[in-house]
C-alpha cells in the first residue's frame, strides 16, 4: 500500500521544502526564517562578517548586508543612524569597524538630511585616530570630498581639548593609508585656541616647522603643545633612564615608545601601572616574554587584578570577544599567526593570568540574574559553524564562540543542560542520533570548553534536533537556547514544528531562543511565535535579554 504521508504532511515538512509561505531559501538550501531588516542590521554591527561562512563568501554577506543597510536608511535615516550610534557606544559589538562602515554608507546617501545626520554622529562612532582613518578609507567608496565631509572631519580635530588632541596624534599615527596631516591637509580646521594652532602645525610639519616659524616671530610656539608632545619628541633620542622617567610622568602608551625599546622589562614596567584596559589585554604575550609577568610576581597580581575589576571593564568597554581572543592567544603561549614566521613572540602562561582572563570574560558581559528556568544549551557544531570567524578574530569560529557563549549561561542558570547537535544519521552521537551531551560544569575553564567543542566531529546541519531529543527523552525544558548560523537543512522536520510538538507531548510553553552566530539574514524563530526570540550572538547584552525573555 502507498504510504503518501512520507511525501506530504501539514505537521512536519521536509527543511529542504517550505513547510509556510513565509519561509526564505538559506545559503544552504533549507527553509527558515527571514530576519527583517533591522535585525539584520543589528547582526551586521556586532557581529561583522569577516571571512564569510561556510556557504556564503565574505564579498556576498557583505553585500547582502549593505542592501539591507540601504534599505533601513531609506526607510528611516535617523533610526538607523541612532542605531548606529547606540551599537558603537554602548560597547556591545566586539569591534567598531561595523558601525564605521555603516556610518560611512549613510554619510554618502542621497538624502541630504541623512548625509547630515550621519556626519553630525562621526565623533561619536568615529572616538579614536584610528576610528577616524577607518571611516576615511571606507566614505571614499559612497562620496566625493565635498565640503560637508571636510567640515565633519575637520570638527573632529576641533571638537578635541589640546590635550585630548594630542594624545590621539601621538598614539594613533596612521592607518589605512591616512595620517592626522593627511586629514588635517583635507579640512583645514581653524585653530579655536593657540594651543590647537601649535598642535596642527606640529602634525603637519613637525616640531622644526613649529621652531622655524617662531624664530621668525610667528604666533605659533613649541612651548604651546601639550606637555604629552613635547616628552614624545623627547623619548625619540632619550636615554633609557630618562625614557623610563617620561613614561612614568608623562603617562606614555608603549605606541609612543620608540622600537628599540620595546624589548626593555623596565619599560613596561613603567608602563603598566597606567596601561589601558584594552592595551593590557593586547600585551600581555609581550609582558610575560620579557619577563615582567612571572608567577607569583607583584606585575602579575595587580595585571589580574585589573583584568578582573568590573568597573575598569566597563569602563574601557571591554567586550567578552576580546577577551575570550586574549585568553585564547595568551593560554597557547604564542600568537595565532606564531607558526609561520621565524622570531615569532612566544611565551610560558602564567597560571594567575590565564585565570584572571577566564573570570574576565564571564564579567565583560552584562550582568544577569538567574531565571530559575530550565534551560537547554544547544550547541550547532555541523560542518558550516567551523567556518568563517567572529569579529574576524582568528580561531574565534562560531563552533568556538557558541561555546563559550554557552558558558555565560552557564555559569549564571542553576538549572542547564548542555548538548552539541549535528545532522541524524552519521556517526554523531549515539547510534547516529545527532545529538552528544556535553558535560559542562560552570567550574570548567573556558579554554578547556573551547577545546571539548573544537575537537567534535562534523555533520550537516538539523536545528529541530534539540527539541526532538528533548521530547523523545522526555526532559522537561522551559527555554531552548540554540546556538547556530540557521543555515539548517538537514532534517525531516523544521525545527519550530519540532518545538509545537514538544509543546503538546510535553504539555509545556517552552520557548526557543535563536542565537544567530553569523550576520546572514536568516532564522528558525518563527517570528509569528511571540514564544520563540531571534538574539544576536556576541552581543554583550544578549544573556540579559535572554534571561529578561525566558522570566517573562
Amino acid at each position: 500500500m502507498a504510504n503518501y504521508i512520507q511525501h506530504f504532511a501539514a505537521l512536519f515538512t521536509r527543511q529542504k521544502e517550505k513547510a509556510r509561505p513565509d519561509q526564505v531559501e538559506n545559503y544552504a538550501g533549507g527553509f527558515v526564517f527571514e530576519l527583517d531588516d533591522w535585525g539584520r542590521l543589528d547582526r551586521w554591527l556586532v557581529l561583522g562578517c569577516e571571512g564569510g561562512t561556510y556557504y556564503a563568501t565574505e564579498r556576498a554577506l557583505t553585500q547582502d548586508n549593505a542592501r539591507a543597510l540601504g534599505r533601513c536608511l531609506d526607510a528611516d535615516g535617523e533610526r538607523t543612524i541612532r542605531r548606529i550610534v547606540e551599537i558603537s557606544r554602548s560597547g556591545r559589538a566586539p569591534k567598531n569597524e561595523p558601525a564605521i562602515f555603516a556610518l560611512a554608507m549613510a554619510a554618502g546617501h542621497a538624502r541630504p538630511e541623512v548625509r547630515k545626520s550621519a556626519l553630525a554622529a562621526l565623533p561619536e562612532v568615529c572616538r579614536t585616530g584610528t576610528d577616524l582613518f577607518h571611516f576615511a578609507r571606507a566614505v571614499e567608496g559612497f562620496r566625493r570630498w565635498g565640503r560637508g565631509l571636510r567640515s565633519a572631519i575637520g570638527a573632529w580635530y576641533q571638537g578635541k581639548s589640546p590635550d585630548e588632541l594630542a594624545y590621539q596624534a601621538v598614539k594613533y599615527r596612521q592607518r589605512d593609508g591616512w595620517s592626522h596631516k593627511d586629514l588635517l591637509r583635507l579640512s583645514h580646521p581653524t585653530p579655536v585656541t593657540a594651543e590647537h594652532g601649535a598642535m596642527y602645525r606640529w602634525i603637519v610639519g613637525g616640531m622644526d616647522a613649529l621652531k622655524n616659524e617662531a624664530a621668525k616671530g610667528g604666533a605659533l610656539d613649541p612651548e604651546k603643545l601639550p606637555a604629552l608632545v613635547r616628552a614624545f619628541e623627547e623619548a625619540k633620542d632619550a636615554p633609557r633612564e630618562r625614557l623610563v622617567t617620561l613614561v612614568r610622568e608623562q603617562r606614555l602608551t608603549h605606541e609612543m615608545v620608540p622600537t628599540e625599546w620595546k624589548n626593555d622589562p623596565a619599560v613596561w614596567e613603567a608602563l603598566l601601572p597606567h596601561m589601558p584596559q584594552t592595551a593590557m589585554l593586547r600585551n600581555l604575550g609581550k609582558m610575560t616574554s620579557v619577563g615582567l609577568l612571572a608567577p607569583m610576581s607583584a606585575a602579575a597580581r595587580l595585571v589580574a587584578s585589573r583584568l578582573t575589576d568590573v568597573e575598569r571593564l566597563r569602563r574601557a568597554r571591554i567586550h567578552p570577544v576580546s577577551v575570550l581572543s586574549a585568553l585564547r592567544v595568551y593560554a597557547q603561549g604564542r600568537g595565532e599567526r606564531a607558526q609561520k614566521r621565524e622570531n615569532a613572540l612566544t611565551w610560558e602562561p602564567v597560571r594567575e593570568i590565564v585565570d584572571a582572563l577566564d573570570e574576565a570574560f564571564y564579567l565583560a558581559f552584562r550582568s544577569i540574574e538567574p531565571t530559575g528556568k530550565k534551560h537547554l544549551l544547544a550547541l550547532d557544531v555541523s560542518g558550516s559553524m567551523d567556518s568563517g570567524t567572529i569579529a574576524g578574530i582568528p580561531g574565534l569560529t562560531p563552533r568556538v564562540a557558541s561555546a563559550a557563549m554557552a558558558m555565560a549561561t552557564a555559569r549564571i542558570e542553576p538549572s542547564f543542560s548542555t548538548l552539541a547537535f549535528a545532522s541524524a544519521g552519521g556517526a554523531f552521537g549515539p547510534r547516529g542520533s545527532g545529538v552528544m551531551s556535553l558535560p559542562l560544569s560552570p567550574k570548567q575553564r573556558l579554554d578547556d570548553v573551547v577545546g571539548m567543542v573544537s575537537g567534535l566531529p562534523f555533520g550537516g546541519t538539523d536545528c529541530a534536533l534539540p527539541m526532538i531529543w528533548a521530547q523523545k527523552n522526555k526532559v522537561e525544558v522551559d527555554t531552548f537556547v540554540v546556538y547556530t548560523d540557521s543555515e539548517t537543512w538537514a532534517g525531516e522536520i523544521h525545527p519550530f514544528q519540532a518545538l509545537r510538538d514538544y509543546r503538546q507531548a510535553m504539555g509545556r510553553p517552552a520557548k526557543l531562543v535563536v542565537v544567530g552566530m553569523t550576520s546572514t539574514g536568516f532564522t528558525i524563530a518563527d517570528p509569528q511565535d511571540p514564544g520563540m526570540l531571534d538574539v544576536v550572538g556576541f552581543d554583550a547584552a544578549a544573556p540579559q535579554v535572554m534571561a529578561d525573555f525566558s522570566r517573562a
